[in-house]
């Protein structure tokens, strides 16, 4: 599935007369990698630099353990003559034969282990990008951006998405950064423009970005490979910055004629800084945060979001929608801006600014999932909101109740009293397959100090009755919330078991005092005796903490660890993996009129 940050900010520039190309690198590093010619190279690598025998210590880097690389290099041969078949594979009905689809899954796991060894410790995997020096160190970012040593990515960029680049000669290059596993996959292609020499406008985005808008004010370092950063919403920033190097008003880069706005997944660069006089036509540019000539960073005045319902549906013409190793299209959709609870303890949203919540009309929003039908002949829409309201979720279905045939749809929602038997079962007929719900913790105790704002009773009925309606039910909790104990995590784990006919699927995982929270923010109003901040780590999102009561964090990983060893296996695990592989497997058994199968249960090969 796509990410939608770039069809979005392209149907809003296409709308406004400019010419976007985007490309999202994701799946082309993927569709690069996962050849037999890519990994019959990788093998080779691997051979000069740890010999035929696997018995060599490579020169100038980590070396991978021995059992991994004598693996590869026995098996690697059958993996890549197999790999493309199982790509094939995941991208048709085969992937729902368990037998079949596992088996394609492994080679994929393995083929990236193999592709990956050569540049060890760093990894590419199915759902993300492992870097092999820590991303939230500016130092380290600088370092790896460089050397082809630990960075398999700079290879493959200047293979593939560098030459296309160079022939369009963009006026500007824009980077999605959403998360922390983006950043140095985004900055590798700013270093290689850069060092290019193109004389085009580099800007990166995103919610990752947003989150370092403080730090990135303090550290000119990283705008040493990039030009400007938009945090934020981006239409209209992106729309200005655009509009400026058409007319040449910055100067950043004037030609004869217009040349591409070109929106990317990955983008980074080195640049030079904006002049003095450039520096003030930059400053209407609202949402932004650049270099200036004389080293400062200068960061303009932030404007109001826009509201969703004034967008454009987002635009998806030119990505590679056939791609995506999924047997069959899912695309996204936002039905809302901002969170309209927003108030929990341990979530950034908003990214601690004053939220201006925008709710999309639910005919406008089912004539968008309509419109797609028809354009890409998609039959699944999975909603990216922190949560659906359940207004929309009566709309969406009421809706689509009227369609012959009701597109199928998923996405998060919290558990609230409006949310009723009648409700779900309008769901379920109007296309609803999955609902992923925010658990967190089933300790009423815990539950107040993270201001979650729900109530047991409604958890326990509506995991009831949305599992009577048909949907899969999918939900997230941690453990480890400052003040909670271990009588507090058992609370919750005692749930999940009672209502373990009535849980899908899961994701679970131990607290993060994430940057902006309002638990990073007020930690003493939380519990928090001591934020540890490493000045080592000046890009840090993520911050240990010390609490004045109830469980640390080891305690809760232990935990966590704990209950994961307890979980039952699945024999086709392939359908666990990711949201997207859930979601469709969901759809896929409420064609064949099969129930989902509880998470916490043996399942039956």
């Amino acid at each position: 599935m796509p990410h939608l940050a770039l069809p979005t900010l392209t149907g809003f520039l296409r709308a406004q007369g400019v010419n976007v190309i985007q490309r999202d690198l994701n799946i082309e590093v993927f569709e690069n990698v996962l050849t037999r010619s890519y990994l019959e190279q990788c093998l080779h690598k691997l051979r000069e630099l740890y010999g035929p025998a696997a018995n060599r210590k490579p020169q100038g880097q980590p070396a991978a353990p021995y059992e991994q690389v004598a693996w590869a290099l026995g098996q690697g041969s059958a993996i890549a003559a197999s790999v493309e078949q199982a790509k094939q594979t995941v991208r048709s009905a085969a992937f729902f034969d368990g037998p079949t689809g596992r088996e394609a899954i492994q080679t994929i796991v393995q083929a990236l282990e193999i592709a990956s060894l050569p540049f060890y410790p760093s990894a590419l995997e199915v759902g993300t990008y492992r870097s092999a020096l820590p991303s939230d160190s500016s130092k380290s970012l600088l370092r790896e951006v460089r050397d082809p040593h630990m960075n398999m990515l700079i290879e493959i960029y200047r293979n593939t998405v560098l030459d296309d680049i160079k022939h369009e000669q963009p006026d500007l290059v824009g980077i999605s950064i959403p998360s922390m596993a983006q950043i140095l996959p985004g900055l590798t292609l700013a270093a290689l423009i850069k060092d290019s020499g193109l004389p085009c406008h580099i800007t990166v985005g995103g919610p990752h970005m947003t989150m370092l808008r403080e730090r990135l004010a303090r550290n000119p370092s990283i705008f040493t490979l990039i030009d400007s950063v938009i945090v934020f919403d981006g239409e209209i920033p992106l729309l200005r910055l655009c509009q400026s190097l058409r007319s040449g008003v910055s100067g950043l880069r004037v030609g004869g004629a217009k040349r591409e706005a070109d929106a990317a997944d990955y983008l980074p660069v080195e640049a030079g800084g904006v002049d003095e006089g450039q520096a003030h036509a930059l400053d209407h540019i609202p949402n932004l945060i650049y270099r200036s000539h004389d080293g400062s960073i200068r960061v303009t005045e932030r404007k109001e979001p826009e509201k969703i319902g004034s967008l454009p549906m987002p635009d998806f013409e030119g990505l590679p929608l056939d791609r995506y190793l999924a047997p069959e299209l899912v695309l996204p959709l936002l039905s809302a801006r901002g969170c309209y609870f927003g108030k929990c303890a341990f979530c950034n949203v908003g990214y601690g600014e004053a939220e201006n919540v925008s709710l999309m009309q639910g005919d406008v929003l089912v004539e968008q999932m309509l419109t797609l039908r028809e354009r890409y002949g998609v039959r699944q829409i999975f909603f990216s909101d922190e949560a659906l309201a359940p207004r929309l979720l009566r709309d969406i279905s009421q809706r689509m109740q009227q369609e012959e045939t009701p597109m199928l749809w998923g996405g998060c929602a919290r558990f609230e009293k409006p949310i009723v038997a009648p409700l779900l079962q309008q769901m379920y007929t109007g296309g609803c397959r999955m609902i992923l719900f925010g658990l967190e913790s089933a300790s009423e105790q815990i539950m107040k100090r993270m201001v979650k704002g729900t109530q047991l009773e409604h958890m326990h009925r509506i995991l009831n009755e949305s599992t009577q309606a048909g949907i899969w039910n999918h939900t997230f909790f941690f453990f480890g919330f400052p003040g909670e104990t271990i009588e507090d995590a058992q609370q919750t784990v005692n749930f999940l078991y009672e209502h373990k006919q009535h849980v899908h699927s899961a994701a679970f995982g131990t607290f993060l005092l994430e940057v902006d929270a309002p638990a990073h923010r007020y930690p003493k109003s939380f519990g928090i005796s001591r934020v540890v901040e490493q000045p080592d780590r000046d890009l840090a999102i993520y911050f240990d903490y010390e609490v004045s009561e109830g469980m640390d964090n080891p305690m809760a990983e232990r935990i966590a660890d704990s209950f994961l060893n307890a979980l039952p296996d699945k024999p086709y695990p392939q359908f666990y993996m990711n949201d997207v592989y859930r979601f469709l497997y969901a759809c896929e058994l409420s064609r064949r009129a099969q129930a989902p199968q509880p998470w916490l249960m043996p399942i039956m090969d």
